[in-house]
């Protein structure tokens, strides 16, 4: 299994430590054909990205493909910030972009303070206290994931199942009905074999990605190859290993809507 692309890489931006350059050239090393630079959205309090600093970004992306041959896509790991499914990439904010990975993260700007209780606090403490979530906190972020898939064109769902807890099997039809890609995160151990064999029987396609926080972690695949060592899934259902590139929704979405 050989890498083709990453497409979840942050820089100093928001939380990562290396430059576009940087991770371009560790890309170019490894013999990855594109990468995409996905700081954290914008409502993120401690590292979100600044709507301000988006054409400073653009041109370091811009250099980064000049200097190395690798495709560089824009991006951002945006935030789900509502039950209703509403995300920090707003509509005005999608010309930027070219391409919109999207996941729950802690210390947010939440729509509401409902909506940070019930996405956040509630799903936070279970693991804090190594509890499993009640059924209806499982049902209200399984019902949230879903929004988010119907109402934006997201490629990637981040590390499914990290500190918030779905039914995952609801999702991963979902994401294979609309188009969306599930992560298979090698920074963070977010799901079993078991549930990724369970996600893949609705036919969801995946990608590999390294969420590198810094330039040597890009196109790290190892805790992947672990689990797919325990895993059934058909490495055909993974779309961008061994040459293949996906097949993004968002590009379609900006083609015939923007």
């Amino acid at each position: 299994m050989i890498l083709t692309s990453d497409y979840h890489t942050h820089t100093p931006y928001s939380h990562g430590k290396n430059t576009v350059l940087e991770n371009a050239t560790v890309a170019k090393s490894k013999g990855l054909k594109e990468i995409a630079i996905t700081d954290h959205g914008f409502n993120h309090i401690l590292f979100g990205l600044k709507r301000k600093k988006l054409s400073c970004l653009r041109e370091e992306i811009t250099e980064a493909e000049k200097l190395t041959g690798v495709k560089v896509l824009m991006g951002m790991e945006s935030n789900v910030i509502s039950a209703d499914g509403h995300t920090d990439m707003k509509p005005e904010d999608l010309k930027y972009f070219d391409i919109y990975l999207c996941g729950i993260h802690e210390v947010l700007r939440y729509k509401s303070f409902s909506d940070m209780f019930n996405i956040m606090v509630k799903n936070y403490s279970a693991y804090k206290f190594g509890r499993r979530p009640s059924d209806k906190v499982i049902e209200n972020t399984t019902k949230t994931y879903i929004n988010v898939i119907k109402n934006n064109p997201v490629d990637i769902l981040t590390h499914i199942n990290y500190k918030c807890y779905c039914n995952i099997k609801e999702v991963a039809q979902c994401c294979a009905d609309y188009g969306t890609y599930i992560e298979i995160n090698t920074k963070k151990r977010h799901v079993s074999a078991e549930e990724l064999n369970l996600m893949a029987s609705t036919g969801v396609r995946f990608v590999i990605d390294s969420d590198a926080h810094s330039a040597d972690r890009v196109g790290d695949i190892k805790l992947a190859e672990e689990l797919l060592s325990c895993a059934g899934v058909p490495l055909e259902q993974i779309d961008n290993i061994d040459g293949r590139l996906p097949d993004f929704r968002f590009a379609r979405y900006k083609a015939e809507k923007l």
